[in-house]
C-alpha cells in the first residue's frame, strides 16, 4: 500500500481524505482472505511515487496461456508495469501493449476463452485490437463493450464462474452474440456492487453491499463480504488489488 494513495487518480467520484492506517488494514484482511482460500500471496513492493500502485490489476491480464502488460490510460500510472512484469516473468510468457494503444487491465473480464474489453476512458480501440490480435490465434474471442458512468469495465461486470457474471445493467451491455452466458442483476440501491471476485466457488463482495449479497446467496454462492471502505475512496474494488494466476 503506497502511503501517496491520497493523491490517486480520481474519475468520477470527489476526493475525500483517506485514512491511510485503516486502509493499510483493509488491504492486509483483503490478503488474509486470499490465504484463507489457498492462495499464496506474493507482493509487489510499494512505490510511493506511484500513489495507485495499490490497484494492480490496471497493470497486467494473466491467462493461463500468457501474460498481457497494460499501457495504462492515466500516464501517471505507466511507471508501475515495469516491476509487474519483473514478478510476472518467471511464471508466463508477456506480450505488452504498445502505443498508440491504452489498456487498464480492471476493463478486461475474462469469461473462459471469451474476453471482454471495456472501451473506457482508461481503454482505447488500439489497445483492445492488440489484445485480439495477441490472444485470437491462442483460440480466445475478443469482443468489446461500452462502459458509461463508471471507471472500468469490472466496475460494472465481473465473472462469477460456470458462465455466468454480475452486471449492473445501466453500465454496460452484454453483446447479443454472448447472450448464452447467464446475468445476476446487482440491486439497483447498490450501483457499485458489481465489482466481486470469485475464487474456486467463494465470492468476495463488498461489505456495503448486503442487498447484492442476498441475491449471490439466493442463488448459490458462498458470498465473504469483505471491507474496502477506505480503497472505494480511491475508485478501488476488490479485484482491482491483486492479480490471480495459477501456477502451472
Amino acid at each position: 500500500m503506497p502511503p501517496s494513495i491520497a493523491e490517486c487518480e480520481l474519475t468520477h467520484l470527489e476526493r475525500e481524505p483517506i485514512d491511510f492506517a485503516r486502509a493499510t488494514q483493509q488491504h492486509e484482511e483483503y490478503e488474509a482472505v486470499l490465504r484463507s482460500l489457498g492462495c499464496a500471496v506474493k507482493r509487489v513492493p510499494a512505490d510511493p511515487s506511484h500513489p495507485d500502485s495499490v490497484f494492480i490489476e490496471d497493470t497486467a491480464v494473466v491467462l493461463d496461456e500468457c501474460a498481457i502488460i497494460a499501457r495504462p490510460g492515466a500516464t501517471s500510472r505507466r511507471g508501475e508495469t515495469a516491476a509487474v512484469s519483473d514478478a510476472l516473468s518467471p511464471y508466463r510468457l508477456l506480450f505488452p501493449i504498445e502505443e498508440p494503444g491504452t489498456l487498464d487491465g480492471g476493463d478486461v473480464l475474462c469469461v473462459g476463452h471469451r474476453v471482454f474489453v471495456g472501451l473506457s476512458g482508461r481503454t482505447n480501440s488500439a489497445g483492445a485490437n492488440q489484445m485480439a490480435h495477441i490472444l485470437e490465434p491462442m483460440g480466445f474471442s475478443v469482443a468489446t463493450m461500452p462502459v458509461k458512468g463508471c471507471l472500468h469495465l469490472k466496475t460494472a461486470v465481473t465473472a462469477l464462474g460456470d458462465d455466468r457474471v454480475l452486471l449492473n445493467p445501466a453500465m454496460t451491455a452484454i453483446p447479443s452474440a454472448t447472450s448464452d452466458l447467464r446475468v445476476i442483476e446487482v440491486d439497483p440501491a447498490e450501483p457499485l456492487a458489481a465489482n466481486v471476485l470469485a475464487i474456486d466457488g467463494k465470492v468476495l463482495c463488498s461489505a456495503s453491499a448486503p442487498r447484492t449479497r442476498r441475491r449471490l446467496e439466493n442463488e448459490g454462492y458462498n458470498v465473504i463480504p469483505v471491507n474496502a471502505s477506505e480503497l472505494a475512496k480511491a475508485e478501488g474494488g476488490l479485484t482491482c488489488c491483486s492479480l490471480l494466476l495459477r501456477t502451472l
